[in-house]
Formats: structure tokens, sequence, C-alpha cells
């Protein structure tokens, strides 16, 4: 169980102790790893906690804010049992439905499990902007995208398939990357209670543009058809003018339509411009072999960077997980209320 989290610190106390009721009936053995995703309060103080009360949770803290996808894979690279399950911190997912995601796996033609949700849990605009990035990765050949859902079980060793992952990732699409065996169950979700979605109307279009331009060279293709497009429309210009030189003779062109047509091929030209652009920064990031997270501190064993092939020592005690747990209690504390 792998819960990547942030500003959870009101949520986690439940969703660890519906967890511990819930996932013996799923499996004998497991863990819940809770990363911390450089949380901007005390989250890590509240999930060091329960893995000094619980011996099945164990606490990861990422060094800054990565995002929920790279918090996902710091927690996947530790994951030690044959299936992983990831879901999300704010208590929408149920973890009475886990039974749901993992019972599928017993057939062995089966890799991935979302959960779909019955009612959709999001506002309007939320439901429609992530629809429309579904529709857009299903036309750039991830057939499963409409599938796609942060409560999820797959089976671990899936992630060989993308271990090698740099610079900017998405779990789902890693995942599409290993496997086509991947299904939807219906579940049953609950609406926020605490808190506010992390994702706004523009992360989510950057979300789109990441994936579009991340994992597909389809608006390379786009721009060749357009330049195809626009050398097409060219060439018929040409021709007008030529028949209408020797029907009538020459005469002076309209600048309206002469200024229009400079915009509009104008604007095609700094299009793509912009779009190679995209694919050259990513390739110049790709190079610099950036890591998709850094672990600060953790209680386990596992990868402290997310950079293929790099193992390196710590020289971080066990006893700073208490000091940094603390500090972030004194620099976070709340006011007592008063009568």
């Amino acid at each position: 169980m792998v819960i990547p989290c942030y500003r959870s610190r009101a949520t986690l106390p439940e969703l660890v102790e519906r967890l511990q009721a819930a996932l013996p009936q799923v499996a004998g053995r497991h863990e819940v790893i809770l990363v911390v995703d450089g949380s901007p309060d005390d989250t890590y103080a509240v999930a060091h906690e329960l893995e000094q009360r619980h011996p099945e949770v164990q606490a990861v803290l990422l060094q800054r804010n990565y995002g929920q996808h790279h918090a996902s894979l710091a927690g996947i690279a530790r994951a030690l049992y044959g299936v992983t399950v990831l879901m999300d911190d704010d208590l929408q997912h149920r973890p009475e439905e886990i039974t749901k995601l993992v019972a599928p796996l017993a057939d062995p033609l089966v890799d991935v499990v979302y959960g779909n949700a019955v009612d959709e849990e999001h506002r309007w605009w939320r439901n429609a902007t992530s629809q429309g990035v579904k529709r857009l990765l299903v036309g750039m050949g991830v057939s499963n995208a409409r599938l796609f859902s942060s409560f999820v079980a797959f089976r671990t060793d899936l992630r060989e398939a993308f271990g090698q992952a740099t610079g900017t990732v998405y779990v789902d699409v890693l995942l599409s990357w290993a496997t086509n065996a991947v299904i939807g169950v219906p579940v049953v979700m609950d609406h926020r209670t605490q808190g506010s979605s992390g994702y706004s109307l523009a992360s989510l279009i950057r979300l789109a543009w990441d994936m579009t331009t991340g994992y597909t060279t389809l608006p390379l293709r786009l721009v060749t058809a357009l330049g195809f497009l626009s050398s097409l429309i060219g060439i018929g210009m040409f021709c007008w003018v030529l028949v209408t030189v020797i029907i009538r003779g020459p005469e002076v062109p309209g600048w309206a339509s002469q200024a229009a047509m400079t915009s509009v091929f104008s604007g095609l030209v700094m299009l793509s411009l912009g779009i190679v652009g995209e694919y050259l920064g990513r390739l110049h990031l790709a190079a610099m072999r950036r890591p998709t997270y850094f672990v600060r501190v953790q209680s386990g064993n596992g990868p402290t960077v997310g950079i293929p092939g790099a193992v390196l020592p710590r020289t971080q005690e066990p006893e700073d997980r208490d000091a940094i747990a603390a500090a972030l209690r004194t620099r976070y504390a709340r006011p007592e209320p008063t009568a």
C-alpha cells in the first residue's frame, strides 16, 4: 500500500485506522508506505507517530515537493510484496474497497486493476478536464487511458519496466509501458471532507500538455501535417495569383488578405518552433538526469534518490527522524482554542 501525502495531517490517522481493519482481509502480510511529499505542515510528524504505533506503517519524507506521481514512484520503489495498491490520502478512496481492486489479480492474465468511481467525486470542471486528458491519451495510443485513476492495484514486478524513468513521470503512463493487461472495476468513493484538491484547472491543463509532449511524438507529427497543409494553401494561392495575372493582368494585391495570411503563417511557424523547442528542452532535462525524487528521511530500506543506477550511502542517523518530526510539530503548532 503506497499513499502519497500532502497536507493530510487531519486525515491520516483515520485513514491508517481503517486500513488496519481492511488490509488483513485482503492479505496476510501487508505494509502501508506513507510518502510525505514535502508537505508544508506537520504531516510528516503525524505519519512518524503512526509508524511508531503500527509496525506495518513506514513514513518517508521527501526533501521537497516533487508531485503526486513522483512521490508514488518513491513508494513503489520500496514495496516489498507482490501487489502494490496506490490510493489518495484524503479519504475519498475507501480502504474497504481495496478488496475489489485486488481480487481480479488472482487471474494471472490481469496485471493492473483501476478503481473507477460509480459516481464522480470531483467538481464538474475537474471531471471534464480529466476526461479530456484521458481522451487525448487514447488518441495518442494509450488504449487503457479511459480507465486511469489514482486508486489502482498492480503487480509490483511491473516497476522493473519503468525503473529507468527520469524527469517528469506519470505512474499511469509508466504502467501502460509495461502491460496491456489492464481492467477497471466500479468502486464507491466519498466526497472530500478535509481541505481542497491540489489540482487547479491550470495544473490539469499543464498535466495534459506534459503527457502529450512527454510520452508521444504526436505533436511533432501534427506540426508536419500543418506544414504540409500550409504548403498546399501556399501553392493554391500561387496558382490563383498566376491565373489572375494571366486573365486580368497585373493588379495591386489587397493588403487585408496579405496581412491575414501573413498572420496565419507566422502563427503556424511560432507554434511549430514552440513544440520543437519543448521536445529539445525535454532532451536537455533527460541529459541532466534530474532525479524524480530525493528522500530526506525514512525508516525502512529503499533507494534514496530517483536516478537510475544511483546507490549512495546515507550519513543521516535514524534519530534524525524524531528530531525532524519534533521540529515540524513546533513550527506548525496550532494554538489551543480558548474558552
